[in-house]
């Protein structure tokens, strides 16, 4: 299952060579969201790991974008001990636009304005 977050990119990690074959890196989002009245800021970091390691090259701290992620979770056992591990793992990560309003959009679905404008010189509007 996918799920998705937009906040404000607030670090981000080198990449961590885990083992010969296996690499992951870090970053952190803030997230804001008004509840009665209040701001309730929360942090929230997310991995990639493998290929989408280089997903983060292309922002900068304070860049808004829109999070792509899944949960994941595993079970660690040792010396009789049982630990629990969630992961959120980014696979796409989408800068997001800041409107006059200061709010931001997604930048992924944006059509140009003149998509729709005729371009018929003899006053015909139809296209054959």
């Amino acid at each position: 299952m996918s799920f998705e977050l937009t906040g404000k990119l607030v670090a981000k990690f080198d990449t961590v060579q885990r083992t010969e074959s296996f690499k992951t890196r870090e970053f952190v989002v803030e997230k804001s969201d008004e509840i009665n009245s209040r701001t309730i800021v929360n942090y929230i970091k997310f991995q990639c790991v493998q290929d989408k390691t280089s997903l983060l090259d292309r922002f900068n701290i304070g860049d808004e974008l829109k999070v792509y992620f899944n949960i994941k979770g595993s079970k660690w056992e040792k010396d009789g001990r049982t630990n629990y591990i969630t992961n959120l793992d980014a696979w796409r990560m989408e800068q997001l636009l800041k409107t006059a309003g200061n709010q931001p959009i997604d930048n992924e679905y944006m059509e140009p304005l003149d998509t729709f404008t005729s371009t018929a010189s003899d006053g015909d509007d139809l296209p054959f």
